[in-house]
């Protein structure tokens, strides 16, 4: 809210109705040795105009990708959001909207989910899709769970080339759940699937992404055929974006696609709120976690949509719970949906080339100009690893004062990769950035 009226006279009148004559007698029950005692340390209350003021300055020390040019990616990335996201979104019945229980009341935000799941369904070449979930990592430890419920095993396989925070966040699950997580280490900057196959043995699902945190394509069919061939469920962590160009996961032989939606319509907020996405073949959809919506006739005949299916002890009974996510992240899967529908089948393609193409580019610049490409002979999509012959984080600094961030230092991830940056180069990066960059990364 931006304007709160709280005075003495009201905190009276609700203490009077709760019954008590004062804010301490309000919280008697809880012991003294757990209190905080004394005032907080806090500068004296300032004005509605000095108070305003003060949070001006406050957001004038942030910068944009509009005021600064950026090259970070690591799985949020900087596209282009379209004017017609932001003037659906802003409509009142779907800015406001909550849980759509009500179908009677909600058809609407049901029919965007609906469309939403469709929209996904079609890219990753599965057979149904969640209503979204919360990111890209959290969708990845329900996977993991609906891969336990289906094949009743405790071993779930991660590639070490998929993003760190869907791995660190799987291994943060892992012990609720009862899991074993098995890390396959990459070679060259891509997984052997020979190293998978073995992995792969009594396990529940393997974890792969593509293209990878390196920017790499993996041998993606390979992988989930190695995950198969070992009786685990391949899950494929994939970006939409790159869809347009590269091969749907439903087509190689994986049983889910995940992963975060962001690029797809939404803006890089600070890395977040956003959207995951969990699509599965039809086998699973009993066990997939959150809700789904589905298509219905009414008693009028009349199409309608309601919720099909809700996963969560709130709905079922708690031991045949696969989730306990609480709700789905539908106006910003909608953004994704608008996002998607504006750019179309050939529009998706297009960015995918586009942003493959300026990739090329940079990688050559920068070579010319002296730097390593860390995976030389590996095709990339979106970003790819270089090497800067200093400390990465020092040539961060470095050219963060000349108004540029050219990267995400891979040392703080990988270990031997200390001098390595990787680079994101989208569709809203120009020839005359990439430029830029090589001269930042090249100046001492």
């Amino acid at each position: 809210m931006s304007y709160l009226s709280l005075t003495e006279r009201d905190r009276e009148e609700m203490l009077a109705a709760v019954g008590v004559a004062s804010v301490d007698e309000l919280f008697r029950d809880i012991p003294a040795s757990v209190r905080f005692g004394r005032e907080l340390d806090l500068p004296p209350a300032l004005g509605e105009q000095e108070l305003t003021r003060h949070l001006e300055e406050l957001a004038a020390r942030n910068v944009d990708t509009a005021q600064e040019l950026s090259f970070l990616g690591a799985g949020i990335y900087d596209h282009y959001v379209p004017a017609i996201v932001d003037a659906v979104l802003q409509r009142g019945e779907l800015l406001t909207a909550y849980t759509p229980y009500q179908p009677e009341m909600s058809q609407g935000v049901l029919q965007a989910i609906f469309e939403y799941q469709t929209a996904v369904c079609e890219l990753t070449g599965m057979d149904v899709s969640n209503a979204s979930g919360y990111d890209g990592t959290t969708v990845a430890a329900d996977a993991c769970f609906v891969a336990k419920h289906a094949t009743g095993r405790a071993k779930v396989v991660v590639t070490e080339a998929t993003n760190p925070q869907v791995r660190q966040v799987v291994k943060t699950y892992a012990p609720g759940f009862g899991l074993e997580i098995v890390e396959v280490p990459h070679r060259g900057g891509v997984t052997n699937p020979a190293d998978v196959r073995r992995a792969a043995a009594d396990a529940a699902c393997v974890i792969f992404q593509q293209p990878n945190f390196f920017g790499c394509l993996e041998p993606a069919p390979d992988l989930a055929a190695a995950a198969n061939a070992g009786g685990a469920i391949a899950v494929a962590h994939v970006d939409l974006v790159s869809l347009g160009v590269l091969e749907a996961p439903g087509a190689y032989g994986c049983g889910m696609a995940i992963g975060e939606g962001q690029s797809a319509g939404n803006y890089q907020s600070f890395a977040g709120p956003h959207y995951g996405f969990l699509a599965a073949r039809d086998e699973f959809i009993r066990r997939m976690p959150g809700r789904i919506v589905g298509e219905t006739i009414d008693t009028a005949g009349e199409r309608g949509y309601v919720l099909t299916l809700q996963t969560r002890e709130q709905h079922i009974r708690r031991e045949k719970a696969t989730s306990n996510i609480t709700t789905n992240q539908t106006l910003l899967a909608l953004a994704g949906l608008v996002y998607l529908s504006w750019l179309g089948p050939q529009g998706i393609r297009e960015l995918g080339e586009t942003c493959m193409a300026l990739g090329e580019y940079a990688k050559e610049r920068l070579s010319d100009a002296g730097l390593e490409l860390v995976f030389p002979e590996r095709t990339t999509f979106k970003e790819f690893a270089v090497r800067v012959g200093r400390n990465a984080q020092e040539a961060v600094r470095s050219a963060r004062a000349r108004g540029v961030h050219p990267g995400y230092a891979l040392g703080r991830d990988y270990e031997g990769l200390d001098d390595a940056l990787l680079i994101a180069v989208t569709e809203r990066r120009s020839p005359e950035d990439v430029d830029r960059l090589v001269d930042a990364l090249a100046a001492p």
